[in-house]
């Protein structure tokens, strides 16, 4: 493949699971109602039943990848995928949907494994972060127009063809993967599926000074943003009264995170990704805490909530691409194992944070914003534990990055 083409297999398997969280938003309603769920909260369950399954998962994933590979993992993954994606649109019940959606999550997350893997097989350090930056742009496109799909599909049919959607584009990705995709692990670093050596990949993955701290980093700002998608329908529907703008108001909100990703891809090279990620995560909570001001001022408005959020997306598309471009930089060696632990911390821990914000909510956006600020400040608490109070600098000397706790 060529780079451009690499760019975009990359792209289309990260918007599997950007699709499966993104196109349901507008038909949650539909949703609870056909299923008989009593609460309204009670529908953010959707969302997290997948989170749980996309994030347990992987820590599975890591070390098959290391042992058989990086396409066949990938294969049995997404059809798992397309498999329990069509079982939700069959679902009678509401906890039959919540199993179904947990298992096309389990599915999904060998898309998150395997797209950094062999991204990290391909390319390394701030070569690495633009590869991921220009993938995101693509993967971002997906949140930018999904929900508007998700709603585009409930003008012509019911509620469960949006999940027969996400088998197609599965079927699609396969069908990609089978002809285009090479094999990009080389053979003198597959690791064989035994304890020792298995344990000792674990050890090394969770000992990494520069890993360990970026990924709680990552985990402590996801749980923001998981908090958002939650209660995004029931903040613009049930607060702001936009319910018939809401897909047009996240389309541009989420292009903030498009927007910065494209940025992020022109600039990290010359500027590095600590000084870009540090700066951007101070913007992030700057934003956070005067969005909170304004909601707890019962000042927001449609228009105040609207560019408050578009600003802290901007500001999370250059945290995420870079954190996790620093957290696997050290362990390159053991990229499947180090993307499937780091995908298990972040989106376990993103989705239990998030669900925390989003049960909180009580018909304000108050707790919401609280949230964000509270949860970006201690993911600069974690950055600055993990680089010892000093900020905004081009990085370690060479070695350096793989110091470990010990």
């Amino acid at each position: 493949m060529g780079f451009g083409q690499f760019v975009a297999l990359i792209a289309a398997m990260m918007a599997t699971n950007a699709l499966a969280i993104d196109s349901m938003l507008p038909a949650m309603p539909q949703i609870g109602h056909a299923l008989g769920v009593t609460t309204d909260n009670e529908r953010q369950w959707i969302l997290t039943a997948y989170l749980l399954g996309f994030g347990a998962a992987q820590i599975v994933y890591g070390s098959l990848a290391d042992r058989f590979g990086r396409k066949p993992v990938l294969l049995v993954g997404l059809s798992l995928y397309v498999l329990f994606a069509a079982a939700c649109a069959f679902a009678t019940s509401f906890e039959m949907l919540l199993i179904a959606r947990a298992l096309c999550g389990v599915g999904a997350a060998a898309t998150r494994v395997l797209s950094i893997s062999i991204v990290r097989d391909c390319y390394s350090g701030r070569q690495m972060a633009r590869v991921m930056s220009l993938s995101f742009i693509v993967f971002l496109g997906v949140p930018i127009i999904a929900p508007s799909v998700g709603q585009a599909i409930l003008l012509v049919a019911p509620w469960p063809w949006i999940f027969g959607v996400l088998a197609i584009f599965g079927l699609a990705v396969i069908a990609w993967s089978v002809v285009k995709l090479p094999e990009t692990l080389h053979p003198q670093d597959r690791v064989p599926l035994e304890v020792a050596p298995v344990l000792a990949a674990f050890k090394e993955c969770l000992t990494n000074r520069v890993a360990v701290g970026y990924t709680l980093a990552a985990t402590l700002v996801l749980g923001g943003l998981f908090g958002f998608l939650n209660s995004a329908q029931q903040v613009f529907v049930d607060v702001l009264g936009a319910g018939k703008l809401f897909t047009l108001i996240f389309a541009a909100i989420a292009g903030g995170i498009a927007v910065s990703s494209l940025i992020n891809s022109q600039i990290v090279d010359r500027l590095g990704m600590r000084l870009v990620s540090h700066t951007a995560l101070v913007g992030y909570i700057a934003f956070a805490l005067v969005h909170a001001a304004i909601a707890w001022s019962g000042h927001d408005t449609l228009l105040s909530f609207s560019l408050m959020q578009a600003g802290m997306m901007f500001c999370f598309g250059m945290v995420m691409s870079n954190f996790g471009s620093i957290a696997m930089e050290p362990l390159g060696h053991l990229a499947g194992t180090a993307a499937s632990v780091q995908g298990f911390i972040t989106t376990i821990g993103g989705a239990l944070f998030g669900f925390w914000i989003g049960q909180m909510f009580d018909g304000t956006v108050g707790p919401l914003t609280l949230g964000f600020a509270g949860f970006g400040i201690a993911g600069l608490v974690a950055v600055l534990i993990t680089e010892k109070g000093r900020m905004f600098h081009a990085g370690p000397g060479p070695g350096a990055e793989a110091a470990s706790f010990h």
